[in-house]
């Protein structure tokens, strides 16, 4: 099975999948205290915000708080070595993302093995991208966006947030397959980016649905596609690259909680549990999809099989194109 074809059922199963029973387990069992999970992105991102609304659904069901810390910096290892020199008993985790794909590559004497050092326990979420063109760009679809290109290489700017991030691994993907040539603005964060885009200082941004909302509501830009294999339910008349002549194109963000290898089954098997019912919660749902925030809440085998073909693209796309962290 393809990784196109495990996130497509992945999704299939998500959104026909009726309200789930909360799983019971014995009293006295893990956990017997709180929770930590290390987020190595800022406070109110989108992957901080999807970790904190499914925690705090998940709390109930765990019956102990699961406290978030926010550990930034060193393009997310400092959080992930954070996790690794903790006791491994089942009480700190990692909220983690594309860095568990992109970092092996692009950084040097990283001291481990990401695919060996932490065990998947469950994908949150998928965070969608877009791209999206200001107002008065010329295009109007994704075709038309193309064509400029063709006849105007390495004139068009996009902007993605931040450099090596799954933004800009999208639009080297879709450069390449496309035949075009743009240039890449990195930005620091999509807030960042969405900004620029509203003030017409860039023609194109790739970025995600949650970030997109603010230059789209003000009337300042135009969605013409997404990069996920499927449609985005709050985006539903915006084509994707996959249908509009990039068959299996599907390079979106996303977030997911880990565990260092040498966890107890027990506590990765109960937290893979717990999310799953968590993620398809009314008071989780309701925060979330208005962000375009897919929910998944999958378990351990199925977020292992579907990491492993992103870890495959992601090293492809950034060894192809050339792709820095600098």
């Amino acid at each position: 099975m393809t990784a196109s074809m495990t996130r497509r059922a992945i999704l299939g199963a998500m959104l026909a999948a009726p309200t789930l029973a909360r799983p019971s387990f014995a009293q006295g069992a893990w956990p017997a205290r709180p929770i930590r999970w290390l987020v190595p992105f800022a406070a109110g991102g989108a992957a901080d915000t999807a970790a904190r609304s499914i925690a705090a659904d998940m709390q109930e069901a765990l019956g102990q708080n699961i406290v978030i810390e926010n550990r930034t910096g060193g393009n997310a290892v400092i959080a992930a070595n954070a996790v690794l020199q903790a006791p491994r008993d089942g009480y700190t985790f990692l909220i983690d993302a594309a860095n568990q794909l992109t970092n092996p590559v692009l950084m040097r004497d990283l001291g481990f093995d990401y695919a060996t050092a932490f065990v998947p326990i469950t994908l949150v979420s998928f965070f969608p991208q877009v791209i999206a063109v200001k107002t008065d760009f010329p295009a109007r679809t994704i075709q038309e966006f193309i064509d400029l290109a063709k006849a105007r290489p390495a004139t068009i700017s996009v902007g993605t947030p931040p450099a090596a991030g799954m933004g800009h691994l999208a639009l080297a993907a879709f450069e390449r397959q496309a035949g075009i040539r743009l240039v890449h603005a990195p930005y620091r964060g999509g807030a960042d980016a969405a900004r620029d885009i509203m003030a017409g200082s860039i023609d194109a941004v790739l970025i995600t649905t949650s970030s997109i909302r603010p230059p789209v509501q003000s009337g300042r830009a135009r969605i013409l596609a997404v990069t996920s294999l499927a449609r985005v339910p709050t985006l539903p008349d915006v084509p994707t690259l996959a249908e509009s002549g990039f068959p299996g194109f599907d390079l979106t963000d996303w977030n997911g909680l880990f565990a260092a290898a040498g966890t107890p089954s027990v506590a990765i098997e109960r937290l893979a549990a717990v999310a799953r019912v968590s993620a398809r919660a009314p008071a989780v749902r309701s925060r979330m999809d208005p962000a375009g925030a897919i929910m998944v809440g999958n378990s351990p085998e199925e977020f292992a099989a579907w990491l492993s073909g992103q870890r495959r693209t992601a090293e492809e796309v950034i060894r192809t194109a050339g792709i820095t962290l600098g």
